[in-house]
């Protein structure tokens, strides 16, 4: 594996706390496979036997509603991994994996994943506090779909988002996840519409920015303000 890739490895939030010499002696177990846009990576209820670890682009994970509609339940960006809840519980997938642009991953097989568990502790240690991470972020949520106000639902997103996808700048916290209308709506579980508005209040108010290539600002009006 070059040295690239084991950079982009070392990015890795669950491996980040490895040497580059411990990155190199574990490399052989990851096989790096380029996606799509709009790839189906993980299938709903299908039983998945590799974990994925994204080196570049990005993939959505989403549920399909009762009546059809598609629900957002997270962005997976560089960085972030997923699949190892399966290789985990051995049950089936929860959600469907799809790249949103063409991406970049390293895929781990359920054998590889517990040797390395099992030898290196760092890593064991890790995966045990970004899976309490993802479990509050899941109670935010469920907190966020019960609020009846438009508004706060779109708030708590994005001040969920703050803590997991974000990058400071000068004039407040950029969101570091594209996200259009529709996105937003899936998120939250609210219209297009209802979305746009909202959005185009909060624009003129000068509570956020949208900036280029749907990247959000979140303005100092916008974080002083609580739901």
């Amino acid at each position: 594996m070059d040295d690239n890739t084991i950079a982009l490895l070392k990015k890795i939030e669950l491996l980040d706390s490895l040497s580059d010499k411990e990155l190199k002696k574990i490399s052989f177990a990851f096989v790096i496979k380029k996606l799509s846009k709009n790839e189906l990576v993980l299938n709903e209820e299908d039983t998945n036997n590799v974990m994925y670890m994204v080196l570049s682009g990005e993939l959505k994970v989403v549920q399909t509603s009762a009546v059809g509609n598609e629900i957002i339940l997270a962005i997976q960006e560089a960085g972030q991994f997923f699949g190892e809840i399966s290789l985990i519980d051995g049950r089936t997938s929860p959600a469907s994996v799809i790249s949103t642009e063409e991406s970049l991953v390293a895929i781990i097989s359920k054998q590889d994943f517990f040797g390395l568990i099992a030898k290196h502790g760092k890593i064991r240690d890790k995966l045990l506090q970004i899976m309490c991470i993802r479990l509050r972020d899941s109670w935010d949520k469920i907190r966020m779909l019960t609020m009846k106000a438009p508004s706060e639902r779109i708030k708590a997103l994005f001040l969920g988002l703050c803590h997991s996808s974000k990058k400071s700048a000068p004039q407040g916290i950029v969101l570091n996840v594209k996200l259009t209308h529709q996105d937003i709506a899936d998120m939250t579980g609210l219209t297009r519409e209802t979305v746009t508005r909202i959005l185009k209040k909060w624009q003129n108010s000068g509570e956020i920015t949208i900036l280029e290539k749907r990247f959000i600002r979140l303005n100092s009006g916008f974080m002083n303000t609580k739901i």
